[in-house]
């Protein structure tokens, strides 16, 4: 008898009856299922969302770089002046602006609040400019700005764009080991599942295999109730986690850190394939369960 789908959830009675249809093997299959496509759902929410955020961010900084200017007030204008001029013949530079107060104020208003006095603090002057392709040269254009501008300094943003691609690289890898984790556990609880289930029902196969049943329609019973257990229980599982990740409360912008948590167009897709998944690992465990513990017996 081979092990197609469509005999696999075609009803069976007589084979069901091999199997209990209730008790502590089926309720064990149901929240190990349940339980571990709950938190699948979450460790590929998060590990998406992680990635998207650092990619965000790294996004946000590529192209564009700062230059802080530290000098005595008398000749912060002088030096930032300077800066710009120079900014203007530089190639690989697209546009350079320096920052007005309002924009330095708005800066640090998440950290400082909004009655922070920006005019009363000797708070260094910031110019932005954005980066043409192919790019320009940082180290001769620090050289240049010591010369020019002793007190402006090149931040192009490559310390913070590189910790970010690599955290976003070992988050993804972290999501896909959680999922195998997750999937290995799954496995071993449905082994063990399975495996109560044939030593409880022992006698009933000794009989079955006396008049004349195969191995692979004993199998089979055991296979068809805890892969539909299994799958059961791991939608039901994905159907709360995803209600509970879309009844999230959305981060305003003073919270843009938390914004991108959960799912995000075809994405809602990826925690529906789950269930059939959870399905096959109990398939896979369940059968070679079943034929493991009936080779023993012989």
């Amino acid at each position: 008898m081979k092990f197609t789908l469509p005999a696999l959830l075609a009803p069976d009675r007589q084979a069901d009856r091999v199997v209990p249809p209730s008790g502590f093997t089926a309720q064990l299959t149901l929240f190990t299922a349940g339980a571990m496509a709950f938190l699948a759902v979450f460790a590929l929410a998060l590990s998406l969302a992680s990635g998207r955020l650092a990619d965000r961010w790294a996004s946000a900084l590529a192209g564009t770089a700062t230059i802080r200017i530290s000098a005595p007030p008398e000749q912060l204008d002088t030096q930032v002046a300077a800066v710009l001029a120079l900014l203007s013949t530089t190639p690989g530079i697209a546009s350079a602006r320096a920052l007005d107060t309002e924009e330095q104020r708005a800066l640090l208003e998440p950290w400082f609040g909004p009655d922070l006095p920006v005019d009363a603090l000797p708070l260094p002057r910031l110019i932005e400019l954005t980066e043409a392709a192919p790019g320009y040269d940082s180290q001769g254009l620090r050289l240049r700005l010591s010369a020019e501008a002793p007190g402006a300094v090149l931040d192009d943003h490559t310390r913070w764009r590189r910790p970010m691609a690599q955290a976003a690289e070992r988050l993804r890898l972290l999501g896909a080991l959680s999922l195998i984790l997750i999937a290995g556990s799954t496995a071993a609880m449905i082994t063990l599942a399975a495996n109560a289930a044939l030593s409880a029902n022992l006698p009933v196969i000794r009989v079955l295999r006396l008049v004349g049943a195969k191995d692979a329609y004993i199998v089979r019973a055991f296979v068809r109730r805890f892969t539909l257990r299994a799958l059961t229980g791991a939608a039901i599982g994905t159907v709360i986690a995803m209600i509970g990740i879309a009844l999230l409360p959305q981060a305003d912008e003073a919270g843009a850190f938390l914004t991108g948590l959960g799912f995000q167009g075809f994405g809602w897709l990826l925690p529906l394939l789950l269930p059939p998944l959870t399905a096959i690992v109990a398939f896979a465990a369940t059968r070679t369960a079943a034929f493991r513990t009936l080779k023993g017996l012989t």
